[in-house]
């Protein structure tokens, strides 16, 4: 499934807003800890819209096993309270579903995101959002037309890995 135009968000254009700032410090960030969690919390069956199917949960969660999938996950009080996964290949990281249970820890999970993108500074990278909504586009994300998300993606696989341990 492809969406024309495609979400994507450049990481040095990210916009942290300031109440986003104000509440980061309460969630502590870690990353590949609870991987299997957050997919179940993504695929709950009680989420509107929900796609996330016991088959796909399994793919991921055998990409996870090989290196390939990761998940950026908010804690708060020593409970998983938010997080995202997806799969990073080279400067691509293609987001697949995020979640949370308590207020601004799916966003606070995503500034970790970016920030973990963000250490080199290597302008190639992206974040494939599938596509923006409201909600990312006040964090950033855009539309590019399949041409020129075809070129981005490209230039991002030649991108250096990044370490997410």
């Amino acid at each position: 499934w492809s969406p024309d135009p495609r979400g994507v968000l450049i990481p040095g254009e990210f916009r942290l807003r300031p109440s986003l700032r104000k509440v980061l410090p309460r969630f502590e960030i870690r990353v590949d800890t609870a991987f299997q969690e957050v997919v179940s919390a993504c695929a709950d069956p009680g989420r509107d819209g929900r796609w996330i199917t016991e088959d796909i949960a399994h793919a991921y969660l055998q990409l996870h096993a090989l290196g390939w999938a990761h998940s950026i996950e908010a804690w708060a009080d020593g409970e998983l309270v938010g997080g995202l996964y997806g799969v990073a290949i080279g400067g691509l990281f293609a987001g697949e579903s995020m979640f949370h249970r308590r207020r601004d820890a799916s966003k606070a999970a995503l500034a970790a995101l970016v920030a973990l993108l963000s250490t080199d500074a290597d302008p190639r990278r992206i974040i494939d959002v599938q596509w923006r909504t409201e909600h990312l586009g006040r964090l950033g994300a855009r539309e590019l037309p399949r041409p020129d998300y075809l070129a981005a993606l490209r230039v991002a696989l030649t991108a250096p890995a990044v370490d997410f341990r």
